[in-house]
Formats: C-alpha cells, sequence, structure tokens
C-alpha cells in the first residue's frame, strides 16, 4: 500500500466505512480495502506526528499500520472501523516509542508508581509523552543521582547494595534517590508547563 504526498479522490466515496467492510469481507477484493484505508490517511498521519514528530518517520509509521490492518482484517471482522484503526495507530506508535525508549519506559513505570503514593498529586500526563521528558530529565540530573535512581528504581537494588556498589554511604544513597527522583519530578512538570504554553 503505497502513501503518496497527497490523498486521491475515493472513488468508493458514497459508501460507508461498513459497506466497503462489507465489501471486502464478501470478496477479499483488496480495492475495496484501499478505499478505506485512503480516507484515514490524513488521520493516521496526524497520529504518527502526534508520537514521532518527524514527518518522514510518520509517513514509514503509516505505511506499517496499513500492513498491519491488512493483515488483521484478514484474520478476523471488525465493526467499527475509525476507532479501530486510530487504537491500531496509537499501539503501533507506543511500542515504537517503548523499542526506542526501553529504560525510560520500565524507569517511568517505576517511578509513577512511586508518585501515585504521594498524597495530593495531579499528575494527568500522557505517557508517552512523559517517556520523552523521562529521557531529557534523566540527562539533567548529577551523575550520582541519576545512577543511584537507575540502580534502585531499574535494577531493583536496596540502599545497602547500592552503597556496597557504588561506595557510597548509605545517608548519601537515600539522600540521592530522594533528591534524584524529586529532582526529576520538578524536571518533568517543567516540561509540562513549557509544553503547555507552547
Amino acid at each position: 500500500m503505497h502513501l503518496s504526498n497527497t490523498v486521491k479522490k475515493d472513488p468508493f466515496h458514497h459508501m460507508t466505512d461498513q459497506e466497503l467492510l462489507a465489501r471486502f469481507y464478501e470478496d477479499h477484493n483488496n480495492e475495496w480495502l484501499g478505499s478505506l484505508l485512503q480516507r484515514y490517511t490524513l488521520l493516521l498521519l496526524g497520529v504518527c506526528m502526534k508520537y514521532v514528530r518527524e514527518e518522514e518517520e510518520a509517513r514509514d509509521c503509516v505505511q506499517q499500520i496499513f500492513v498491519k490492518v491488512i493483515t488483521e482484517l484478514a484474520k478476523y471482522r471488525v465493526e467499527y472501523f475509525k476507532s479501530w484503526i486510530y487504537t491500531i495507530a496509537r499501539n503501533h506508535c507506543l511500542m515504537k516509542l517503548r523499542d526506542q525508549h526501553g529504560r525510560s519506559a520500565e524507569l517511568t513505570d517505576s517511578l509513577l508508581a512511586a508518585w501515585d503514593e504521594e498524597p495530593g498529586k495531579n499528575l494527568h500526563w500522557e505517557k508517552e509523552q512523559l517517556l520523552l521528558w523521562m529521557d531529557q530529565a534523566l540527562e539533567e540530573l548529577g551523575k550520582e543521582q541519576k545512577l543511584c535512581v537507575i540502580l534502585f528504581y531499574l535494577e531493583k537494588k536496596s540502599y545497602q547494595e547500592i552503597a556496597d556498589q557504588t561506595r557510597f554511604s548509605l545517608m548519601q544513597v537515600k539522600s540521592y534517590i530522594q533528591n534524584g527522583k524529586r529532582n526529576l519530578k520538578i524536571a518533568i512538570e517543567k516540561k509540562a508547563r513549557e509544553g503547555a504554553q507552547r
């Protein structure tokens, strides 16, 4: 399925999504499916741009989503195409981000769980955006804080194990973890505010 720079005129514009799907399920002619996918090219490109930012990469994602959609539709029937294809696209982009930010994804999960324990919090962030901010915020930490945060939240090491490995005192380890977690949160909240102002 080729993704051109412009969306061509839909030859079956008078037919609904459900009608096109029904025809596809009847004779498995990809022409019906091609017309259906063409309707959602711009929607998918918009979804992908939200996650990957670069247009060329977003277009590649749309191509990959087209292939996945064709494969999945051959396996089972879909009732509500628009919401289904949106979910397929979003999950594809999230998996792509997770592949790119594997360690950050694990760290984000751990820190979100820790932050959830804090009273009075107001953390309404998109998970995929949080992954990107976490990457940036980690690099802004001091090397001692970064090391201790990763060892504690990612590698699940105890204070004592971290102290033994790093030669820091227990008091230093606790301080680096506590301050590192706080600094990450402050940095991410700052990035969230800056993003909201754009």
